[in-house]
């Protein structure tokens, strides 16, 4: 692998955000699983948390055999994940005048940023799947760009005529700045942590019950310090095996960040899409 400048000072800043601020966001799915009528008790409660945990983990193992393939899937379910819950607040992903706005939303943080930050991108991506697959992966998503931008013209046209939607919209065309002007980790923490994982809590919270909110924040608490805790051992062991140097602390920093949250974003995306989010359609969330 070849050498790779150190993160920069925002960067850094950018995936600590991540780490601390946007994977807690998860941390209310246990909640989640309750309201779609996982049953109570602490046998039932313990196997939702070891079937969650295996998936995660299950992801993490696929991408250290099959890391490309992984990274393209991990791409792929973030778009819909990402795009769904940008529209949702608007209109369930699933209803006929969704689709292009689902399209246009999905495509902010897999196909704007890598096509505007491509040579940042690229070096990025290196660190998880190699320099050849990266080049690789970075030109095939600049393919989809003017497919992605004309599904933008459609949007703001569609606005034009669906007024519900232009607020939604000018805070797409806000990201799409950001992701222009700001290095692809600090315009990612953005969207992530104060779009994203803000407005999912907000939604999330609002839609549990008073009297079981003291529960559900004690355990979004406990999931998260494990998370945290998981997440320093993978980061001492990485460095510590690579070798004492510093250059072996941005590899491993970004393989903790993106591997993470590939893992995490398959089981939250199961119970938060396609389960919670078909049975809800009059108090959505992502």
């Amino acid at each position: 692998m070849p050498e790779l400048a150190l993160l920069s000072n925002a960067s850094l800043l950018a995936i600590a955000a991540i780490l601390l601020i946007g994977v807690p966001h998860g941390g209310l799915d246990g909640a989640v699983a309750r309201r779609v009528g996982w049953p109570s008790g602490l046998l039932p409660w313990a196997l939702f948390h070891i079937a969650y945990l295996l998936l995660a983990a299950s992801v993490a193992g696929l991408w250290w055999l099959f890391p490309l393939p992984s990274l393209i899937f991990f791409l792929v379910i973030s778009a819909l994940h990402f795009g769904s819950s940008d529209i949702r607040p608007i209109s369930p992903p699933s209803s006929r005048d969704a689709w292009l706005p689902l399209i246009a939303h999905g495509g902010l943080v897999v196909i704007a940023i890598p096509v505007f930050q491509s040579s940042a991108v690229e070096l990025l991506f290196t660190l998880l799947i190699g320099a050849e697959d990266s080049l690789w992966l970075v030109n095939q998503i600049g393919q989809l760009l003017l497919p992605w931008v004309a599904s933008l013209f459609a949007y703001a046209i569609y606005s034009i005529y669906q007024p519900r939607w232009r607020k939604s919209l000018l805070s797409l065309a806000t990201l799409i700045a950001l992701a222009y002007l700001l290095p692809p980790l600090v315009s990612f923490a953005l969207y992530f942590c104060l779009w994203h994982s803000r407005s999912h809590m907000q939604r999330i919270w609002r839609s549990i019950a008073p009297e079981h909110r003291q529960r559900s924040a004690r355990e979004a608490i406990a999931y998260s310090l494990l998370a945290y805790a998981a997440a320093a051992i993978y980061f001492i062991f990485q460095t510590n095996s690579a070798s004492a140097s510093v250059t072996a602390i941005t590899p491993a920093l970004l393989q903790l960040t993106f591997i993470g949250l590939a893992a995490l974003t398959v089981p939250h995306m199961l119970l938060v899409d396609f389960i919670y989010g078909q049975q809800t359609q009059e108090q959505p969330h992502d």
